[in-house]
């Protein structure tokens, strides 16, 4: 009887033992339905994609953008009395004892990018404001004097014309397609050190209320920037133009990561006006405005959000003449919704002077709409 037992016993108890792991292992099996685990779904990026995108030199983009990079180097006369200058002595040694004593050479520096074969190159108007004398030094040792076809301080950019043959040009790319995130190079002469590669990525696009031009659209990047950069190429991974250096935010006076370039799209338009026109043509309303803050717009009784307001209307200009006030609210042109004063300001300098353009505004809760004719921008002299 006692054997019959254990050959029943230990079944039993060998199956009880199972049932109790199945169900410490399972407890989803309890009370006899399966309970659907939750959902997730992870992306993993393929081993070999990163491999392939990893890049140990950029080499071939340098060798391919920096020699149509040049170093500039600009001299002035200027007026000066002060008694701690150089002695006549010193002047003659320099080379400058046609100047007379009262008057002093000053020199500066940037760099600049060959554009085309006939020799046009565009740097930053304020690299060349004010020069006498352009003295242009390309990669490849030569040098030779540069004359200024025109400039456009509204975007600090400028039009350079030397004479030489066979020169390396530079390969523009579509400053439409940078994307925050991107590698680039900024290439130029810091300090006069000579030409200098720096690296970084795109820190942003369309900067722009910076206040450093009237016409921003500047792509920001880390790339280190520093005096005498100015002018010089900013280029993609590939060695393609994506803009020209200008600017940098430092309290030092050198490289802090925050630097910004003219898109090349803006550059080329640019030029090509200087080039065909001598000058940049762009429409004009003639009207100060200011953005329509939450704050201004609850003081006018405006439920709008996007919208500019017209602080100021100059006199015989453009929108006096069609009748727009001091106090409207701007909020289409062209059937164009009005975000901001840069984007109005940017649309209406693409119209060429003559055309007609429909601005829609809010004036006493009450929407109008005016047929203006654009008029020419008054040019900028640079100061």
């Amino acid at each position: 009887m006692n054997r019959l037992f254990s050959y029943i016993s230990w079944p039993v108890v060998c199956g009880i033992l199972l049932a109790l792991l199945l169900v410490q292992q399972f407890p989803s099996l309890v009370g006899g339905h399966i309970v659907p685990k939750p959902a997730i779904t992870l992306q993993s990026v393929d081993p070999q994609v990163v491999t392939n995108t990893i890049r140990s030199s950029y080499s071939d983009a340098v060798a391919a953008a920096a020699p149509a990079v040049v170093n500039i180097y600009t001299t002035k006369i200027a007026d000066e009395n002060n008694p701690l200058l150089p002695t006549p002595e010193l002047d003659r040694y320099r080379g400058y004892d046609s100047v007379p004593r009262n008057q002093r050479m000053q020199s500066s520096l940037g760099s600049g990018v060959i554009m085309s074969p006939e020799g046009y190159i565009l740097t930053n108007s304020h690299v060349i404001k004010e020069a006498d004398e352009i003295i242009v030094a390309l990669r490849d040792g030569r040098d030779t004097q540069a004359r200024i076809i025109g400039d456009d301080p509204e975007t600090d950019l400028a039009v350079l014309k030397i004479e030489l043959e066979e020169l390396p040009t530079i390969t523009l790319a579509d400053s439409n397609t940078a994307r925050t995130g991107d590698v680039v190079l900024a290439i130029g002469n810091p300090f006069g050190v000579g030409q200098t590669v720096t690296m970084g990525i795109i820190s942003a696009t369309g900067r722009n209320e910076l206040n450093i031009n009237t016409y921003e659209d500047f792509i920001q990047t880390d790339a280190a920037i520093n005096p005498g950069n100015s002018g010089g190429a900013l280029i993609s991974a590939d060695g393609n133009l994506l803009g020209i250096n200008a600017a940098i935010f430092s309290r030092s006076g050198g490289s802090q990561g925050i630097g910004f370039a003219i898109p090349s799209d803006l550059a080329r338009s640019v030029m090509l006006s200087i080039i065909k026109q001598g000058r940049v043509i762009r429409g004009w309303l003639g009207i100060e405005a200011q953005p329509l803050t939450p704050d201004l717009a609850e003081s006018f009784g405006i439920a709008l959000r996007d919208g500019i307001l017209v602080s100021g209307v100059y006199k015989n200009s453009p929108a006096s003449s069609a009748g727009l006030l001091r106090g409207d609210v701007i909020t289409q042109i062209n059937g164009v919704y009005a975000g901001d004063g840069r984007t109005v300001m940017d649309q209406v300098a693409r119209q060429r002077p003559g055309e007609r353009v429909a601005i829609t505004v809010l004036r006493q809760g009450i929407e109008r709409t005016f047929d203006t004719v654009v008029g020419e921008r008054p040019r900028i002299v640079s100061q």
